[in-house]
């Protein structure tokens, strides 16, 4: 596929797949890393062939954090018209399922990139943080917000105030990711997850992570208006009749996503 410096772009049946690629520097987060990663997303996006994404930085390491060197000259007015996390959008715009394989670190801005996935696919050496604090900031790229929202307060103030690390067992335990693997299978895992992914009805997915992202912004009653209508909008689509055709004719469904 196209052809980035900072990152690997690959395609295997439905499921695209992203790699973080600065292993010379544990993947730091750089401008151009996450203008080719929020380039890489779109198009994957807008590729009808695919139907959900792996992002993972390897078998050694996710992304250890921001590019430190990069930032620490900069003054506030550069850092805002720079917009460095709100670059990002691309990744909380993806349509699609997006499955996060974490190896290794996973810190700061690393670590926000992965709760921003819809699903998370932790290899047993995975650590998570955000040692913001250590630096005299905190993190810019939705840290302080998708933690408690996930693990609850006290957990994310022990992580954001005393910029400890957290194991990939505690992780799970904090319901942070949903899956422990052995390292070497952690890729592996994930695409398989993605296929998975990718063989269901892509406007109901798309739908359905639509409706459990609002949940977290809206009322009750808001919500519940959204997937109510989300819910009767499919059966305007034809997946929905091969759906329910292939249910009582006893068949594997068809879906073509529309």
């Amino acid at each position: 596929m196209s052809d980035y410096q900072h990152v690997l772009v690959e395609r295997e049946g439905a499921v695209g797949r992203v790699t973080l690629n600065r292993p010379q520097v544990l993947n730091a987060l750089s401008p151009a890393l996450v203008a080719e990663l929020s380039d890489a997303l779109r198009s994957l996006d807008a590729d009808p062939a695919v139907g959900a994404a792996v992002l993972t930085g390897g078998d050694r390491v996710f992304a250890a954090g921001a590019d430190i060197q990069d930032m620490a000259e900069r003054g506030a007015v550069e850092q805002l018209l720079r917009d460095q996390t709100g670059r990002w959008a691309a990744v909380t715009a993806f349509a699609k399922p997006l499955v996060a394989a974490v190896n290794g670190y996973a810190l700061g801005g690393g670590c926000e990139l992965a709760l921003m996935c819809d699903l998370i696919v932790a290899g047993d050496s995975a650590r998570f943080g955000q040692p913001e604090i250590n630096l005299g900031i905190i993190p810019g790229a939705g840290g302080t917000q998708r933690w408690p929202r996930t693990v609850g307060k006290y957990v994310a103030m022990e992580v954001m105030l005393l910029g400890t690390h957290i194991s990939a067992q505690r992780a799970y335990q904090l319901g942070l990711v949903n899956r422990v693997v052995p390292a070497e299978v952690t890729v592996r895992v994930a695409m398989e997850i993605a296929a998975q992914l990718a063989a269901k009805a892509p406007l109901a997915a798309r739908l359905a992570k639509e409706s459990i992202n609002r949940s977290l912004e809206t009322s009750l009653s808001e919500g519940l208006a959204h997937e109510r209508k989300s819910f009767y909008f499919l059966f305007a689509s034809e997946d929905q009749k091969e759906g329910m055709r292939a249910f009582l004719e006893k068949r594997r469904p068809e879906f073509k996503g529309r």
